[in-house]
């Protein structure tokens, strides 16, 4: 780490542009008449990338924050919570698309008994994870909001079901109308996938500086195994521990040292630090600044 020392700034800012496309690709799935500026979009998904990756919430507190503060910008509820859903749809499904070219240029690239294991491995947690992305897409077109109301039934008031049904039946309805635009979601897989490659660019960096330089495609292999086992170990705060591991593992295939390998996870950590913290504060600024304004008496 200390070889690659104020190249952490690069690369920390380099990610920009993978959140940049994520941004981008959320914002295509968003209602075009409520639909907030380019800017707007970005930084709520750097908030929400910040909330997901330093703090305990599953890889999913983020997410809900993005629906609150997208609302806060004049997105109709039902509408802000259904482009959450499909957005994390499309992320999933296109990380695999990502992964899965990952490991189609592994074979390409070696046919070694190390490369063909690793290859497996991930072709059989890919297939777990397609089908568990079928069954959420199968549960999203089946009334998934309305089903979980109605699990809600023995946990809140009845004065509150009747208004949390209409709810959750309106943002059922949002998610179907969002698949229904094919054009949409298009270009939205499209960006989505443009921001996975792109992050191939992070690990190429740091490689070039540690003057273990690699081509662009053995980065983009590297990149997309790592970000398949980050998606495995969701449950994992940060992925602490997979990350490193899976780095020095799928590094040893291309011939670099373990403290090569695990260097990059940790450029990975300081740029998740550099660009979450202030994410995390900008996120309590805001939330605080609506609490005041909750709190402040109304004129009369």
């Amino acid at each position: 780490m200390l070889v690659v020392g104020w190249w952490l700034i690069p690369i920390t800012l380099f990610h920009l542009v993978p959140l940049v496309f994520s941004a981008l690709s959320w914002r295509e799935l968003l209602p075009v008449s409520h639909r907030p500026d380019a800017g707007i979009i970005i930084w709520i998904r750097w908030i929400r990338e910040s909330i997901n990756t330093l703090l305990p919430v599953a890889g999913i507190g983020g997410d809900v924050a993005g629906v609150r503060l997208v609302h806060l910008r004049g997105v109709p509820g039902a509408q802000a919570a259904a482009s959450m859903v499909v957005d994390t749809t499309v992320g999933v499904v296109t990380q695999l698309v990502f992964v899965m070219a990952g490991v189609g240029l592994l074979l390409m690239r070696s046919t070694e008994r190390g490369a063909l294991v690793v290859a497996w491995m991930v072709l059989i947690g890919t297939a777990v994870f397609f089908v568990a992305i079928a069954a959420f897409v199968l549960c999203q077109h089946r009334g998934m909001f309305a089903g979980f109301a109605k699990l809600a039934r023995r946990l809140l008031p009845e004065t509150w079901l009747s208004a949390l049904a209409a709810r959750a039946s309106t943002i059922d309805d949002a998610v179907v109308a969002s698949y229904r635009s094919g054009g949409a979601i298009v270009r939205s897989s499209l960006l989505r996938l443009v921001g996975w490659a792109a992050g191939a660019g992070e690990v190429w960096l740091v490689l070039q500086c540690l003057g273990n330089p690699v081509g662009m495609v053995d980065a983009f292999i590297l990149e997309s195994l790592s970000s398949g086992v980050r998606a495995a170990a969701f449950i994992v705060p940060g992925a602490l521990g997979a990350l490193e591991g899976s780095f020095v593992l799928f590094g040893a295939l291309f011939g670099l040292p373990p403290e090569t390998s695990l260097a990059i996870s940790l450029s990975k950590r300081v740029r998740e630090l550099a660009l979450g913290l202030p994410g995390l504060l900008v996120w309590h600024w805001i939330e605080g600044h609506q609490l005041l304004r909750r709190s402040q008496p109304k004129a009369h």
